[in-house]
């Protein structure tokens, strides 16, 4: 670890400028804006909504990261709540709502001058979650909705000599477009993989002036360095070691970027057994049961819980291998609030495919679709040693099953574990856990620093921007923030 953190540090006898934590689109995004690549307007290109083409008119030769993004974000619309998801979104994909093919109306320049040295940390390669889906699942956005700036995924796509499917294409492709993106914007050096972050905290002047001093990594080892009058961030983990014992770390930063997700933490029911080992709240359980053989099409079925994308995600891929399958929810199949209910069937086949089996199919045996079986309005009750799952059904009736493992996929929580309280003093309402959805982090819309924390910010789903395209917005705007506060050299 000290020599990888040595390259960081060989020149530095400050704490650094800003630390990311979570190496995703969000992260790698981010690290790209700070890195000196810098967004201007392509003269020749105009937007399709007047109004904002005239705004970005007004100031043709100033970078959007100079501009006030409120201004240029005003009164803008789409999929998305947060304004400054819409402008990235909108510059960097003119039109695409509508099926447009307006090309992006920025360009961008290489300028050191403008970079801001930063660190990434992520406990796995970059690509954040995406290392954890298997590679061939179709991803819910368009493909070309999951490019990130100045490299068109589309395009890089057709380097591969590689189509996409209903215009979507597999998470192996997305991951493996993530890893080349870093590579090819020469992203690599900000990037630290194996980093598992235990604390962040900041470190006020009272505790600065107990301490004495601070403790920093540098190419030499350890060094201490006087106090500075401005608060900092420390960020304490480990890095992960195959070959050895893993080595702690303490990092300090001016500024630290949370841009964990959402995936680290699944939820479970809390019911009894639910810690048994034929029980697992994670699709690549029964990838690596597939690969071993512990399930097949002879065995006992697989119990998949959940009515979303990933619970689908789990039923196609053991329909793919002919494996049993019981599938028990919450809710009607009819329930509007059902993610099927709002996806086009034209460019979702197969999930309209899995709809219509939660709807058809009651019964285990016969019908059109043999090998599956739906449990609608079931709640689980229980899971027992020998594999059996006891349900409650809507008539408070009582049912019992032989399964051969169990998949919980309900969703999950961001796992912000090394944060005060889990981080809730940071959410829009402290009293609850930190949901993307229902709860997430407490930001200001233009900046994505947390109100209750300067210096803090929030990107991605913890900001409450869930799809690719719009995670970058936040990128935008902390980027922006940071690069407006710092005095660029003569």
């Amino acid at each position: 670890m000290s020599a990888i953190l040595a390259e960081h540090y060989t020149s530095m006898r400050s704490p650094l400028p800003v630390i990311v934590i979570g190496n995703g689109p969000s992260g790698i995004c981010l690290s790209y804006l700070l890195s000196g690549y810098t967004p201007y307007i392509k003269e020749e290109v105009t937007h399709p909504n007047p109004i904002l083409q005239r705004k970005l008119e007004d100031f043709s030769n100033v970078p959007i990261t100079q501009q006030d993004l409120e201004y240029l974000s005003e009164g803008l619309e789409g999929r998305s709540s947060s304004p400054l998801a819409l402008l990235f979104d909108t510059l960097l994909r003119p039109d695409t709502d509508f099926l447009g093919d307006v090309d992006s109306v920025l360009k961008w320049t290489l300028e050191p001058e403008r970079a801001i040295p930063h660190l990434v940390l992520g406990k796995g390669p970059p690509g954040g979650a995406w290392n954890a889906i298997e590679g061939s699942m179709i991803t819910l956005s368009r493909g070309d909705w999951m490019g990130l700036p100045d490299l068109s995924f589309k395009d890089w796509m057709r380097t591969k000599k590689r189509n996409l499917r209903n215009d979507r294409s597999t998470a192996g492709d997305i991951l493996n477009y993530y890893q080349y993106y870093v590579k090819n914007k020469r992203l690599e050096k900000n990037f630290l993989s194996g980093a598992v972050i235990t604390s962040v905290k900041k470190i006020s002047k009272d505790e600065e002036n107990t301490l004495g001093h601070e403790i920093i990594w540098n190419n030499a080892g350890l060094e201490e360095k006087q106090n500075q009058d401005k608060n900092i961030f420390q960020v304490s983990g480990f890095i992960k070691n195959d070959n050895g014992p893993d080595q702690n770390f303490s990092l300090y930063a001016e500024n630290v970027v949370l841009a964990t997700g959402t995936y680290d933490s699944p939820s479970w029911l809390g019911i009894q057994g639910e810690d048994r080992p034929f029980v697992s709240h994670e699709i690549s359980a029964l990838e690596e049961a597939v690969r071993s053989k512990k399930v097949h099409q002879n065995s006992d079925p697989v119990l998949i819980i959940g009515a979303g994308l990933t619970a689908a995600d789990a039923i196609l891929l053991a329909r793919h291998y002919n494996i049993p399958v019981i599938h028990a929810f919450r809710r009607r199949v009819n329930d509007q609030g059902l993610i099927f209910n709002q996806l086009p069937q034209v460019m979702y086949p197969e999930y309209h495919k899995v709809h219509q089996m939660m709807k058809e199919q009651s019964v285990f045996q016969g019908g059109p679709y043999r090998g599956y079986m739906s449990l609608p309005e079931h709640q689980a009750v229980c899971f027992s040693d020998d594999k059996k799952c006891t349900f409650r059904d809507k008539h408070s009736q009582h049912k019992a099953f032989n399964v051969s493992m169990v998949l919980i996929l309900i969703g999950s929580n961001p796992n912000l574990s090394f944060l005060p309280k889990n981080g809730t003093d940071l959410a829009l309402d402290a009293e609850q856990p930190v949901n993307s959805k229902r709860n997430p982090l407490d930001i200001d819309p233009f900046t994505y620093e947390c109100v209750q924390e300067k210096g803090l910010y929030a990107v991605g789903p913890l900001a409450g921007d869930y799809f690719v395209r719009f995670v970058q917005g936040g990128a935008l705007a902390v980027a922006s923030t940071l690069l407006k506060s710092q005095k660029r050299p003569p």
